[in-house]
């Protein structure tokens, strides 16, 4: 099985209200779950690994954990931070992304093999607008 992910997390000051959005897409393009959730205070680069985060999560729970292990996952997203971070080119110095960091990392080595590609903001704009309903949401609290 092969899924691709459009990811974007942001925050309105930063750090301030934040939001983490996902769309998750099988292998033909068509979306089969989505996420959309308010963190609270956050900074960006937190939003940013929390979207990742909570989509793997969604996928686990919607394949199951026993196919997991036979999926692959394409994961796209505008923040070079996590992308570079997620593949060894940046170290991770920050203590809380340190921790973000590694919560990622263990659910990634639960797929069969996960990529990370940095897209234009334009090419995730699916992500980015369901970070921002939840940023909406948590704002009208």
């Amino acid at each position: 099985m092969k899924f691709t992910i459009h990811a974007d997390g942001g925050s309105r000051g930063n750090p301030g209200p934040a939001g983490a959005g996902a769309m998750i897409r099988d292998h033909l393009g068509n979306s089969v779950a989505s996420v959309s959730e308010f963190l609270g205070t956050r900074t960006n680069n937190y939003a940013e690994y929390e979207a990742v985060i909570l989509a793997f999560q969604a996928l686990a729970k919607l394949i199951g954990t026993k196919k997991a292990g036979a999926t692959t996952v394409a994961v796209k997203m505008d923040s070079e931070l996590v992308v570079k971070q997620m593949k060894g080119v940046y170290k991770v110095k920050h203590p809380a992304m340190k921790a973000q960091h590694a919560r990622l990392a263990r659910l990634a080595a639960t797929f069969k093999s996960v990529s990370f590609t940095h897209v234009p903001r334009a090419e995730n704009s699916d992500a980015d607008a369901l970070a921002n309903e939840a940023m909406d949401r948590g704002l009208s609290l």
